[in-house]
């Protein structure tokens, strides 16, 4: 996106309300998502006037702020999301928060109180700027409409460059109300903000340099991805890279498909549930060679048993990620994409062939399996993903679903695993398959969740309904919060305190109640023909209630606190697959 457009430089009158949305049309904004309130009505009002901005009335406005989010993951443009003063703007706190942590960029904007009000609690008044601080890149209350152009302006260029974030813009009913007189086009004024540019910088060029010559002496390199380079667009140049010195990559949570799952030189996602031969390429490399990751503690395990006898490579855009939690020996400042640009021109082919031997003998040796017997939650991931030939753009929760989804659905394409890694952000999936949808009309979306999860936002059925968007819903139902169960077996004796789910309602009939199809499988047998039914229902959402075994975990498992090395996997079985 374009965050700093050319604006007409000619005078125009008009009110606050107004103002917004014109300049949200300049910046090429298509769709709002939001939910109306008193303190939002002038903005409400302008709307009539503005056809080619589409107004998505979604049921919550948690629901607004992850449409948004999931809208910029699956396309990679900026959207907006919108929210009355008090609850509603503190019910986008949830959907800001998860797009701050990982790194989204997105424009919120609010209603508040009028300006005399502010400070005297007064109805549906929130200090809404002092909540949303921690999470949020920056934020705004705009005082005096000679200001809002050049906060509108500011908004766009903080959110997206760098690394980065949400930001949000209160706007008190007065202001959308006053009248502007002056150009759309202004001047910004942040003096001390200076993000890396798409030229690379001479320090960044030497960083770059030297992290190629490492890499070339290297004879057990390894490349960890994390999302940092879904969001710089620099899958192809991390393709190349890989390629041209013939190195092992695995990826987080956060960049599946970045790297193709079926390509040779992929070892999958490393991690607290990643692959056992991608734990054992980063634990035993002896260069590891971060891509937009910044080393999270579901990565890394016990601190100072990681990797402990590698030296660092760390490329990112956010100097205050480098050296956070792990010592870094060749830090690269500066954007992902170009870096790895600059990278590649310095690389050289080197075959390590016993490197690759050894990983390819650990993934012979532990696959990803599970067991044979009755309706298994990864059997429908697994079917799902060779019915779609691992491209459908597929949303999950978070939980068990999550963790079975990212494994045994093999991403061949980047922005088409969209998830809450940082946050964990239970009813993430539904709206964010919904803003998916909005911003690829032409793809197929999925959204894997499960039972604990799909019933927080549940009622964005209705926005989804309203659209007649086609998303699909794979509810892995094993009538259990299933990863707070599993955690209580392995580690809590067993005890399974307010993790029974078992009166969860029919959610085939719930779905049609909303006006919406629903499905339901109860056998293992069934599981491709209703996937096949799903598949052929373009015009509403679609809901399948799949009935898994209650009981499974997710494996591998490396437990909290444990080291690379402490993984555990399923017991040996022979009906395992």
């Amino acid at each position: 996106m374009n965050s700093s457009p050319k604006l007409a430089q000619k005078e125009v009158s008009m009110n606050g309300a107004r103002l917004v949305l014109e300049l949200l049309r300049r910046y090429g904004v298509k769709y709002i998502f939001g939910y109306p309130g008193g303190a939002t009505i002038p903005l409400y009002d302008e709307l009539y006037d503005f056809p080619d901005l589409q107004h998505i009335l979604v049921r919550h406005e948690q629901g607004a702020a992850h449409m948004a989010d999931g809208y910029y993951r699956a396309s990679g443009k900026v959207s907006v999301c919108m929210a009355t003063s008090g609850p509603g703007a503190t019910n986008l706190v949830t959907g800001l928060a998860t797009a701050f942590t990982d790194s989204i960029p997105m424009v919120a904007i609010t209603g508040q109180v009028k300006t005399h009000l502010i400070g005297n609690d007064a109805f549906q008044e929130a200090d809404v700027t002092g909540i949303t601080r921690p999470v949020t890149k920056h934020n705004y209350l705009v005082k005096s409409i000679k200001d809002l152009p050049r906060v509108m302006k500011e908004a766009f260029f903080i959110a997206t460059t760098g690394r980065p974030g949400p930001v949000l813009i209160d706007v008190p009913k007065d202001i959308q109300e006053a009248t502007y007189t002056g150009p759309l086009d202004v001047p910004m004024d942040l003096p001390g903000y200076h993000p890396p540019g798409a030229e690379a910088s001479p320090t960044q060029k030497e960083q770059v340099e030297a992290a190629a010559a490492a890499i070339n002496k290297a004879e057990r390199p390894v490349f960890y991805v994390g999302g940092g380079c879904v969001i710089s667009g620099a899958y192809k140049e991390l393709r190349a890279c890989a390629e041209r010195a013939n190195v092992p990559v695995v990826t987080t949570l956060m960049a599946l498909g970045a790297f193709p799952g079926n390509h040779a030189q992929s070892m999958g996602m490393l991690g607290m549930h990643g692959t056992s031969y991608a734990n054992f390429a980063v634990n035993n490399c002896d260069l590891l060679v971060s891509i937009g990751a910044r080393f999270d503690d579901r990565i890394t395990g016990r601190l100072d048993k990681f990797s402990v006898e590698s030296k660092k490579v760390h490329f990112d855009i956010d100097p205050t990620c480098i050296g956070k939690n792990v010592k870094t020996q060749y830090p690269v400042m500066g954007d992902v994409r170009t870096s790895l640009k600059l990278l590649y021109k310095h690389l050289e082919r080197s075959e390590r062939k016993p490197w690759f031997d050894e990983l390819r003998k650990q993934k012979r040796e532990h696959p990803l399996v599970y067991p044979g017997e009755g309706l298994q939650a990864q059997f429908v991931i697994d079917r799902l993903c060779d019915l779609t030939k691992g491209r459908a753009i597929i949303t999950t929760d978070v939980g068990q679903h999550q963790m079975w989804a990212a494994q045994f659905y093999t991403f061949v394409e980047p922005r088409h695993f969209l998830t809450s890694g940082g946050l964990g952000t239970m009813g993430y999936g539904l709206p964010a398959a919904i803003g998916a949808q909005m911003a690829c009309p032409d793809e197929e979306v999925w959204c894997v969740s499960g039972d604990g999860s799909f019933i927080m936002n549940i009622q964005e059925l209705v926005t989804g309904k309203r659209l007649r968007t086609p998303v699909k819903v794979a509810i892995l139902n094993n009538f259990h919060l299933g990863m707070v169960r599993q955690w209580q077996e392995m580690f809590y004796e067993e005890k399974y305190s307010e993790v029974d789910l078992s009166d969860n309602p029919d959610f085939a009939k719930v779905a049609e109640a909303f006006g919406c199809a629903g499905l339901t499988c109860k056998d293992r047998g069934d599981v491709d023909d209703i996937l096949k039914e799903a598949r052929k229902i373009t015009d509403r959402p679609t809901v399948i209630d799949f009935h898994c075994v209650p009981s499974q975990n997710v494996y591998p498992m490396i437990p909290a606190g444990a080291s690379l090395d402490q993984i555990v996997h399923y017991p040996k079985e022979p009906e395992l697959i």
